[in-house]
This record gives structure tokens, C-alpha cells and sequence, in this order.
């Protein structure tokens, strides 16, 4: 018998290739399945959003040693449900002895791109342990458990950890073989590359956690007095003496020294008002207020009436980040080494003026940044500074939870490409010290002893009504903020559901001098995902972009969690999203979990 019912399928443009995640107590967005399972382990033994993203956090550092360890950098924006975001400056500080004469007796010209010269003080672990310290509620024994675990009892090699262009094992075989043998011990034992799926330990990794974890212990009294004792035992005890000599035996710059003048600063992040939202960014030492700036430019267009993704709307975008990316090149750097303008450079009136350079039919080949203590579009070209390929050796974790705290980490470097691994403690050192120029002498980011450097690592929190909202970050180096700002446009001024906001095809521009060494420029480079489609992607060649094509689900790897708002018309619940980009590149997975 035929039934008289009939089904058609219904176009939903929401429809997306990874599903969206819901969850009540807890959501977790981070770039491997167990780590984001560590995360939620916390919520569930009663830590909140802060506890969830630090053990997140540890265990990406074992799993994706390709892109981040403790001993890199970890920049930190937490919004607490008592009200507030805070900034926790989870940046390394170069060694005293840092300074250009110094790099030049050595025989360099610029400050090498890897290597024990290009490493400063490791903030990741500090910065991990400062945010527990203020904000969470677990111990550090607790929040190190699945990490040590899986670093003394094996962890599973994935794709990333072996593929990964230019920052896996198999690019970099042959040094783990020869000059790096430290490495090789650890992530290629026996001489061969490892298969996928098999389990490599890091018994040095697992027995410094163990050593910090019974410091902890031994220094009684309450949780946040034994996590300083945890603090104090990397930083002054005998995690820093292993790696000041190590460091001195490679030849690096490192003292005890730059270990005792170290600490993680608690600071105030930089905001912008836009499309009813408020957004958050680290302060001006990050490349932060670059989104923000390109925002306050965006403001002077009706970008809704462009059509998302139309030839004027990615034409627009792109002129906007140029512009805020040139002043990024002109005055970010170490916000305590000087004096940054961050006030002008976010003001809406500087903002209106600088949108008025941009020409809706040409693309401009000109690095152009303003003068915004002068309140002019344009600096003198006689004041200025000045290709820029991103890179993918960062992870990101975002987290929330049922109080209302939500928490965006970027953790990032010391990979293992940067140095050879310390062998008394399984990590590497990190290289960001090469964010630094040489010279001139005035420009913002030139190295100085115990000068934190520009870093491109950027997590992002939106709060609306003064209510935490909105966490996300990314990957991509100079493309991190790119990749955020058309995430933020695709769900403030689009309206888009968190995970189509998160899988929109994407474009980036590399018009403007890179973070890394040797801080390349191309002009007028626009990389865009084929799925823009042709005739956009012609006019923009057109309007004098020079269009680099990349393959779908190639721009973006962008990581984000969500919490309902007061006054909904129905009870919502806690939403994490991941890109399916990481899974279609195969090298990056990434899981949204709830509970």
C-alpha cells in the first residue's frame, strides 16, 4: 500500500559537514578528541571552564608536540561569570644578554628562525598554572593527571604528529637522527618513523610532572599555595638550573638570572564595541588589536548589504585587515618597553578615517599605516617601517561551562622543530624570539633584554550585555586574527550559527611583513578557498587582488564555544564547534565535546 504521505528534503543553509554540539554542564573545543576528553574529566571532578582549558591544554601538549609544548607560549583571555575578562600574558621574555650588538658578535643579521638563539624564558607552563591558580578550583596534580599518563604510560601517534608540512616527524627525520638525537629518543625510538596509532612515552616529560606534582604536595597549606610551590619549582628550582644548562650548552643566552625575573602579568584586555557585541583581545603585544582595528574600519560599510562573501564584501574585508595589519607592522609591540597608542588606534574616529582610504574598485599595493595620535589616515611615508606565509604550529582550546565562565587559550610554540628537546625534561624551547627585529633602534619590536615580543597567538572572547558569549580561536600564525574576524562577521552581522560561522569558506591576506623571521611581504597576496567561487574570484584578480586558489576547506581551523544569553525566549544550551578543515587536511583533527 502506497502512503498518501510525501517528503521533499527542505534547503537549510544552516546544514553543516560536522555537527553542531550541544551540551548542559560543560562544552570543550580543542584539537584532539583526548584532550578535549581531559578537559570535560575536569569539569566532571568539579573544576570549572579555567580547570577544563588548563588540562586541555597539558595534554595538547603532549599529543601535538608538532605544534605546541610547555615550553612555548600559552596567551590566556578568561570571561568569569562574576563579571570581568582578564588577560593572563602567557608570552616568553628574551634572556638578559638579549640584544641586537649581541645577535650581530654572533654573526647574525637577524635573529635565526629555530635554534637555542631564537629561545626565551617558556611561559606556557606559568601561564597555565597562574590562570589554575587564580581561577580555578583543582589542584595541579589533578590538572596534570591525564597528560603525565599519557606521557609515562604512551600516547597514540597521530596524523598531524607525523604529516604535518615542514613540522612533523617525517619532514624532520633525518635532523631527529643526527644533530637532534634528544628528539629522535623521544618521538622516533628505534630509528624509524613511527606508524599511526602506535604509542610513544616521554618518561622525562612524565617525571618532571611527577616532580612538580609532589612539590605541590610538600609545600602544604591551601590549592593556591601549592600551585605557586609548583611555580616557584619550574622557575627557580631545578626545572630552570636543567634548562639554563642546556641552554648554555648549546650555546644559547638563557641565566638563571631571566628565570628569577620571570613572571606570568595579569592584565586588562583591549576591546571594541561592534554589531551589539563587545570583543576582547590580548593588549598590543599580541597581534590582538589588529582584528579589533580592522573591525572599527568595517564599522563606515554596510557589509550585510554586500552579501557575505560577494566580491565587494571580501574586496572590503581585505582592504580593512591591510590597513590594520600596516599599523600593526608600524606600532604593536612589548606594551611595558613602550609606548603603544592603543587607545588612537582603536578609537572609532581613526577608525572612519582609515576607511576612507579604501578604494571599493582597486586593491591597494601600498603598506599604508596611519597616524592615529595625529588622527590622520596616513603617516608620512618618511616615519614608516617597511612576503608573509602562515604558519600552522599553534593549537587553541576554548571552553564554558553551566556557572558562565568561558575561557579562549592559545597555546603555541616550542615545537619539535624549534630545538632539540631538553632530554632531563622530554620538552623543547621555543623560538618566538624571532618575532624580534634587529633594528632600527625605534622601531616597536626591536630586541631588548626581557622584552616580551610581538606574538601572533591571539585568543579572542565576545561578551554582550557584559555577559560572556563567545570564545574562539585558531591556528595560522598571521592569519589567526583574518580567520577570527570573518568567523565574528560571519555571527555578529550574519547572523550565522556558531558551526556555519565556523566552516563559511574563508580567504586571507599576506599584503603586510610576517610575525617570523625573515618577515616576508607579498604584495597584494590574497589567498582564498576555491568555494568563493569563480566569478568572485575573478573580479577580485580584477580589483588588482593577486588571487592565490586554494582548495576548499584549506583557510580557516577555527575552534569556538558558545553560552546562552539572559532573556532568551527558551532555555538554550552550551554549544562547541570545531573545523572540519582540520579533518579534510587530515594533519589537524579537532573535537567539540560536550556533557
Amino acid at each position: 500500500m502506497t502512503s498518501e504521505r510525501s517528503f521533499r528534503i527542505i534547503p537549510n543553509d544552516d546544514v553543516t559537514f560536522y555537527p553542531r554540539v550541544f551540551g548542559r554542564r560543560g562544552v570543550v573545543a580543542s584539537h584532539h578528541t583526548l584532550s578535549a576528553a581531559a578537559g570535560l574529566d575536569a569539569l566532571k571532578a568539579g573544576g570549572n571552564a579555567v580547570d577544563a582549558a588548563v588540562a586541555a591544554t597539558f595534554v595538547e601538549g603532549v599529543l601535538n608536540p608538532n605544534m605546541h609544548t610547555i615550553g612555548g607560549e600559552c596567551p590566556i583571555l578568561v570571561a568569569l561569570a562574576s563579571g570581568g575578562v582578564i588577560c593572563v600574558n602567557g608570552n616568553t621574555m628574551a634572556p638578559g644578554k638579549a640584544t641586537p650588538e649581541t645577535y650581530r658578535s654572533l654573526g647574525h643579521d637577524a635573529i635565526p628562525s629555530e635554534g637555542i638563539l631564537a629561545a626565551g624564558v617558556p611561559a606556557a607552563f606559568g601561564a597555565l598554572v597562574v590562570a589554575a591558580s587564580r581561577y580555578g578550583r583543582l589542584s595541579f596534580a589533578d590538572l596534570v593527571r591525564p597528560a603525565l599518563e599519557l606521557a609515562r604510560d604512551g600516547f597514540p601517534v597521530h596524523a598531524g604528529l607525523l604529516r604535518q608540512h615542514k613540522f612533523g616527524i617525517v619532514a624532520n627525520a633525518d635532523r631527529f637522527l643526527s644533530e637532534w638525537a634528544s628528539t629522535g629518543a623521544v618521538y622516533m625510538p628505534g630509528g624509524g618513523v613511527p606508524a599511526e596509532g602506535s604509542l610513544l612515552t616521554n618518561p622525562a616529560l612524565a617525571a618532571m610532572f611527577a616532580h612538580l606534582a609532589a612539590e605541590e604536595v610538600a609545600a602544604g597549606g591551601g590549592r593556591e599555595h601549592g600551585l605557586r610551590a609548583v611555580f616557584e619549582s619550574f622557575y627557580r628550582g631545578d626545572v630552570a638550573r636543567e634548562i639554563v644548562a642546556f641552554s648554555k650548552d648549546q650555546g644559547g643566552l638563557l641565566e638563571r638570572s631571566d628565570f628569577d625575573a620571570f613572571e606570568i602579568p595579569l592584565e586588562d584586555p583591549v576591546s571594541l564595541d561592534f554589531a551589539g557585541a563587545r570583543i576582547h583581545k590580548c593588549p598590543a603585544w599580541n597581534q590582538g588589536p589588529a582584528l579589533l582595528q580592522s573591525l572599527s574600519i568595517l564599522k563606515a560599510h554596510d557589509l550585510e548589504a554586500m552579501g557575505h562573501n560577494g566580491a565587494d564584501y571580501v574586496h572590503t574585508v581585505t582592504e580593512a585587515m591591510k590597513l590594520a595589519f600596516a599599523d600593526r607592522e608600524q606600532y604593536y609591540g612589548d606594551t611595558r618597553h613602550g609606548n603603544i597608542p592603543i587607545e588612537d588606534l582603536l578609537d572609532d574616529a581613526y577608525g572612519l578615517a582609515r576607511a576612507g582610504l579604501i578604494d571599493p574598485a582597486v586593491a591597494s599595493a601600498e603598506l599604508r599605516p596611519g597616524d592615529p595620535t595625529g588622527g590622520k589616515p596616513l603617516l608620512d611615508p618618511s616615519d614608516r617601517f617597511g612576503g608573509a606565509s602562515w604558519g600552522a604550529g599553534t593549537v587553541h582550546v576554548d571552553t564554558a561551562d553551566a556557572e558562565g565562565n568561558l575561557c579562549s587559550f592559545t597555546p603555541s610554540g616550542a615545537w619539535i622543530k624549534s630545538s632539540p628537546v631538553i632530554p632531563a625534561l622530554g620538552f623543547p624551547l621555543g623560538n618566538r624570539i624571532s618575532n624580534f627585529h634587529l633594528g632600527p633602534a625605534h622601531h616597536p619590536n626591536v630586541i631588548a633584554p626581557f622584552k616580551r615580543p610581538r606574538t601572533t597567538i591571539s585568543p579572542t572572547i565576545v561578551t554582550r550585555g557584559d555577559e560572556p558569549w563567545i570564545a574562539c580561536g585558531s591556528m595560522g600564525g598571521d592569519q589567526q586574527d583574518q580567520w577570527q574576524l570573518q568567523f565574528l562577521l560571519n555571527r555578529l552581522v550574519f547572523g550565522m550559527p556558531l558551526q556555519r560561522a565556523i566552516e563559511a569558506p574563508k580567504f586571507s591576506s599576506e599584503h603586510f611583513p610576517g610575525f617570523f623571521a625573515p618577515h616576508s611581504f607579498f604584495t597584494n597576496r590574497l589567498r582564498a578557498e576555491v568555494t568563493l567561487g569563480p566569478e568572485v574570484l575573478a573580479e577580485l584578480a580584477r580589483r588588482g587582488h593577486d588571487v592565490s586558489i586554494g582548495p576548499a576547506w584549506s583557510e580557516g581551523f577555527m575552534l569556538a564555544v558558545e553560552r546562552p544569553l539572559s532573556g532568551q525566549p527558551s532555555p538554550m544550551a552550551l554549544e562547541a564547534g570545531c573545523d572540519p578543515r582540520g579533518a579534510k587536511s587530515e594533519v589537524f583533527p579537532a573535537a567539540a565535546v560536550a556533557w
